[in-house]
């Protein structure tokens, strides 16, 4: 079962520091059957126990149209469970991106767990690939600023977002030829890189800030970046997402492939 897996690999952990020990769930959801784990285990056995651990636990993630049980790993859970820098909450875009968060994790001390939500789909999307470079050179970026757009251009709209949408995002405004919009991906979630997010959005003054994800607005990242974001920043973020849901994902791939081109289309629209 979940529960006996996971418990093993964080008992594990904490017995071999040296050790870089991952977990990983077939599906996202597949990981709530250990939810007691997580609870008393890897969240909070350091502010319990001053117990060490640095157990990865990989939770594939992403909206693909394959139903609830297979798209959503609760990120919305986990955010509601990081305080006090008790664990690490990322969802990398690159495999260069992955790597360095690895290798950071393999050397971080003190040592702390790392949860990764990792797209099935974004293992066959050509347009995220990584250059041999990008693994022999540079370090994990939790914030990515925007990169592509030509210099000069005139930007009123900041897109932030994390994980796989992030393509989505950038194959429309490709698509459209848009420049006007800006596109920073927080490769991780928490602890959630203040200063440089602001950094990121500083070249564009007063553009329009907008949280984008793919999840319902009750999950996902937005209530935890909702309460943060704003203050940090002391700017207004406006949130594009799915509508509230008691399920993770819908059911019909129709209504998902529906849904997620809406989220896409509203992004940009002015």
């Amino acid at each position: 079962s979940e529960y006996a897996a996971m418990g093993f690999e964080y008992g594990y952990s904490v017995e071999r520091p040296d050790a870089l020990v991952l977990w990983e769930a077939q599906f996202g959801d597949f990981a709530n059957g250990a939810q007691t784990i997580v609870d008393e285990f890897v969240s909070s056995a350091e502010q319990k126990w001053g117990q060490r651990s640095s157990v990865v636990l990989l939770l594939p993630h992403g909206y693909e149209g394959q139903g609830p049980d297979h798209s959503s790993a609760r990120v919305e859970r986990f955010l509601q469970l990081s305080a006090e820098q008790n664990m690490t909450v990322a969802m990398p875009t690159t495999p260069a991106s992955y790597f360095h968060l690895l290798r950071q994790q393999a050397y971080q001390r003190p040592r702390r767990p790392l949860v990764v939500f990792t797209p099935k789909s974004m293992l066959r999307l050509k347009a995220a690939t990584s250059a041999v470079e990008d693994f022999t050179t540079g370090t994990f970026r939790p914030v990515i600023a925007e990169e592509r757009l030509p210099g000069g251009a005139e930007v009123d709209r900041v897109l932030l977002c994390t994980g796989k949408i992030y393509w989505d995002l950038l194959a429309h405004r490709e698509k459209t030829s848009d420049t006007r919009t800006a596109i920073v991906r927080l490769e991780q979630l928490y602890p959630l890189d203040r200063a440089a997010i602001a950094a990121a959005i500083a070249p564009y003054g007063d553009a329009e800030l907008l949280w984008v994800q793919e999840e319902p607005a009750n999950q996902g990242a937005w209530q935890f970046i909702k309460v943060r974001l704003p203050r940090s920043l002391d700017r207004d973020v406006r949130r594009v997402s799915r509508p509230m849901s008691a399920s993770p994902a819908p059911g019909s791939a129709k209504v998902h492939a529906a849904q997620q081109a809406a989220i896409v289309a509203e992004a940009f629209a002015r």
